[in-house]
């Protein structure tokens, strides 16, 4: 086909525009969502699995609403889902991700890795049309991963979040891993107190909760734990909120979160770990051990993050710069927060 007269230059390709669906609700979404999600090369981080995002839209602010996107490509084939919701913040109307904190990435659900490489402008106008359908003055999305799976994530574009991420790449071989992030100093402490953890307590086991009334005890454990350490610290508790708890039931009995315990064999458990899951990744959201001074010296939930790293493989963990993070992790995964301003009272929120 001829483009150009000879000798005449042809214009610019034109921009790609891409066509935003706004969703009433995550019912609404969900079969859309659910095909996306298992397509095969789907690009996703856990956060944003439809069952970890419905568990945790049962603890958005009264006066929230959610406003799943969906973007396609002009010929209608699905590219990008952003779970959203809008919620009024001091008279603006803020677009955000379902997860809030309790999400360590806020990246859309990516249909393939080659969506992931269409121009940020792309999706960013696509986002505006879509925040304007929808009734959004400004679209903030922190924890935008720079990097995803290898791949560049169109969306992280502004400024640096206040923490990154660390993950750990796992091998077949769970030894050969913690050769590799830990040094043999390390390992023999732990394994010196192990022993005298099993010397002072009996032996102790590491517990994956099979079935909901183990993942109920594990919860129930953790959230025990975790009061003791806020109110020592003088922080209000965020699961004190009976729905918060909910929350974390919900997903753990749709398979969206994965319950680890260090465990006595009288049922006491020593520690916890939570993680958001999908096929790919265990990303860490939620830990714990048992205050007791006594066993402080036994270093509890650091065998199990131990044991942990053995059970699982090719996985990531979460944000912020915890002591363990910085001990086992091998890998800073950078995050960005984006702001996109739909109206001009959402460029006056974009610019504070």
């Amino acid at each position: 086909m001829q483009l150009a007269a000879e000798g005449v230059a042809a214009g610019p390709a034109p921009a790609l525009v891409l066509v935003p669906e706004v969703f009433s609700s995550l019912a609404a979404a969900e079969a859309t969502w659910r095909a996306l999600e298992t397509a095969p090369g789907a690009v996703m981080t856990p956060y944003q699995r439809f069952d970890w995002v419905a568990a945790c839209a049962r603890i958005l602010p009264p006066g929230a609403r959610p406003c799943p996107v969906l973007l396609r490509d002009p010929a209608g084939r699905p590219l990008a889902l952003l779970p959203l919701f809008v919620h009024r913040e001091a008279g603006i109307r803020v677009g955000r991700v379902i997860g809030g904190r309790h999400a360590n990435y806020h990246m859309p659900l990516f249909a393939h890795p080659e969506a992931m490489a269409l121009p940020h402008d792309a999706y960013a106008k696509a986002l505006l049309r879509a925040g304007a359908q929808a009734g959004i003055d400004v679209i903030h999305l922190p924890d935008q991963p720079r990097l995803w799976n290898g791949l560049p994530n169109p969306l992280a574009q502004g400024s640096a979040s206040p923490s990154d991420a660390y993950g750990l790449a796992l091998e077949a071989d769970p030894e050969a891993v913690l050769k590799r992030v830990m040094s043999g100093d390390a390992r023999r402490k732990l394994r010196q107190k192990e022993k005298w953890l099993t010397g002072a307590l009996g032996p102790v086991e590491h517990r994956v909760a099979a079935d909901d009334e183990e993942g109920a005890a594990i919860l129930s454990a953790y959230l025990a734990q975790k009061a003791v350490r806020f109110a020592q610290a003088g922080i209000s508790d965020p699961f004190a909120d009976p729905a918060a708890r909910d929350f974390l039931a919900a997903a753990h009995r749709a398979g969206a979160l994965e319950l680890h315990a260090l465990r006595t064999q009288d049922g006491r458990i020593l520690a916890t770990f939570v993680g958001a899951v999908d096929a790919r990744r265990f990303s860490g959201m939620l830990t714990s051990f048992d205050p007791d001074p006594a066993l402080a010296r036994f270093s509890p939930g650091d065998l199990l993050l131990q044991a942990l790293i053995r059970d699982q493989c090719a996985r990531d963990l979460g944000v912020g710069e915890a002591r363990y993070k910085a001990s086992v992790c091998d890998e800073t995964i950078g995050l960005v927060d984006a702001v996109l301003p739909v109206s001009l009272p959402g460029r006056a929120y974009g610019a504070a």
